[in-house]
């Protein structure tokens, strides 16, 4: 089997800029640029459009110095125009040597937006890489529209090959500008240009409008194309262009006569610094990038993935630069808590685990949403247990409006015996206090002091975490702690007072 090596471009700093509310600051394009070359280890990038604004001048600037300075030079490229020699001179001016140069692929495009022939067309074309030569620029050519041109006007596609055959240019670039290919016509598509053309170099530019950039990247592969151009977190305009992650991985695990140079165990970290830069957040279902696509869910499956890995596939996350992650909620099982537990170096017997599983599945059915880091806070909550259950809050109603003191009314079960009692109070909880300090009265039970109130989340959380409740009690025999966790802080605060309520009562 003869291996065929594969230029990838990475072109999000330019086509993937044109996602809608995008723009990266020369600072960030730098940042990105760095990183595709030296860490992912793309073999070109399209940094810019010529002439768009000052803001993208110095961003190429910046970019080609750097290039310049560390032997890239020649893989910066940007996309420029047929515009009698405006964006040779930008690029000389930028410091670029790789032009990009966009075309009409189809006769659609020339006949109704440039409203030329295709013999004035080339004739301009071949002035604009004539002039590029002449500064030392490298030429690269667009044939826009492409896909289109193929469907509607072969013959005016195969016209335009035939001349470019005949020009100073490295590649020829074939885009499927609006994402309207299906597989099958980029394999015919590319194979019947590359029968024709065995020599010259294509690369294949596919967009995802039907989701179907990265089979179409397959079957341009297979079809002969010598090089693909892709986004990080499949960025471009409307549905966005063939995504980095997903292609490369395909190539990898399905394409064993395509070689590519890319570093894999970047992919994720490359994703991340795109996300945070452009502000778009990476789905989280995304193939190989997303936050749930190495999480098992169902308990059945962290068991199986005990008994020999039955759950995994070559899609390793270490590939990846990640992690395999065992989901907690009410589908989890005890497989799934016990991969947590081995993560966070905690063991538990059967009987402990069985509770903590318990209380997982409960919280899970209120749709919280229960982290590895959130572990230790529940087993906190479920080992503290160690009374008899004498006491029981039944049920609460907490009021607080503008102008009117809080109120509790709640509901006690003591041995048995159920108590109703309604109070004010400076908060919430204070007013829940007097309600049940009332309730103890009447059964002639003096309630501890309240000494110490903290509240906890775990590291990293957001405002739907675990909240754990510890308060500090103090009777004249003794001072102790009781734990509550729960989404709502009022509610974990009520939780820790029912643990103290039985402590006292037991």
């Amino acid at each position: 089997m003869s291996i065929k090596h594969i230029e990838i471009m990475d072109t999000t700093l330019r086509d993937g800029e044109q996602t809608s509310t995008v723009s990266f600051s020369a600072s960030e394009k730098l940042t990105i640029a760095k990183l595709l070359l030296e860490e992912l280890k793309v073999d070109r990038i399209e940094i810019a459009s010529a002439r768009v604004s000052e803001g993208e001048f110095q961003a190429v600037k910046d970019i080609t110095v750097w290039a310049s300075e560390n032997n890239y030079l020649d893989k910066v490229e940007v996309l420029t125009f047929v515009d009698n020699g405006v964006s040779i001179n930008w690029m000389i001016d930028a410091g670029a040597k790789v032009q990009n140069l966009l075309t009409k692929g189809s006769l659609n495009h020339l006949t109704h937006q440039l409203k030329k022939t295709s013999s004035q067309h080339f004739k301009e074309i071949s002035q604009t890489v004539s002039l590029a030569t002449k500064n030392g620029i490298t030429t690269n050519v667009y044939l826009e529209d492409w896909s289109n041109g193929m469907r509607n006007s072969k013959a005016y596609v195969f016209e335009f090959l035939a001349f470019l055959k005949t020009q100073n240019v490295a590649r020829i670039m074939l885009p499927d500008t609006l994402g309207v290919l299906t597989p099958k016509e980029s394999y015919d598509f590319i194979k019947e240009i590359k029968d024709a053309y065995s020599d010259l170099h294509f690369d294949f530019h596919a967009h995802n409008d039907y989701d179907l950039g990265v089979s179409n990247v397959m079957e341009g592969l297979k079809a002969g194309a010598d090089g693909l151009h892709l986004t990080v977190n499949g960025m471009g305009e409307r549905a966005g262009n063939a995504p980095m992650s997903s292609t490369i991985a395909v190539i990898n695990d399905f394409m064993p006569e395509i070689k590519i140079g890319v570093n894999e165990k970047m992919l994720y970290t490359v994703s991340k610094l795109v996300e945070n830069f452009s502000g778009v957040m990476i789905p989280a279902n995304k193939p190989i990038i997303g936050a749930n696509v190495f999480t098992q869910t169902a308990g059945i499956h962290a068991d199986g993935d005990n008994k020999n890995n039955l759950y995994f596939s070559e899609l390793m996350p270490e590939r990846f630069g990640r992690t395999r992650q065992y989901a907690l909620g009410k589908s989890s099982g005890k497989a799934n808590i016990q991969k947590n537990l081995q993560q966070l170096g905690l063991q538990l017997n059967d009987e402990d685990l069985k509770k903590v599983t318990q209380r997982i599945i409960e919280l899970g059915d209120k749709k919280q949403v229960v982290t590895k880091e959130d572990l230790p806070y529940i087993i906190s909550d479920v080992l503290d247990r160690t009374y008899e259950e004498k006491v029981t809050v039944n049920s609460y109603v907490l009021t607080h409006s503008k102008g009117l003191k809080p109120s509790t009314t709640v509901s006690i079960t003591i041995e048995n015996e159920t108590f109703e009692e309604h109070a004010q109070g400076d908060g919430q909880y204070d007013a829940f206090m007097n309600a049940v300090k009332n309730v103890f009265i009447s059964k002639k039970i003096v309630l501890p002091k309240l000494i110490d109130y903290a509240v906890r989340i775990p590291p990293g959380s957001n405002s739907d975490a675990l909240c754990e409740t510890i308060i500090t009690w103090k009777s004249p025999e003794k001072e102790f702690k009781t734990r509550g966790l729960d989404s709502d802080q009022t509610v974990s605060a009520i939780k820790a007072t029912e643990k103290m309520l039985n402590i006292v009562v037991s």
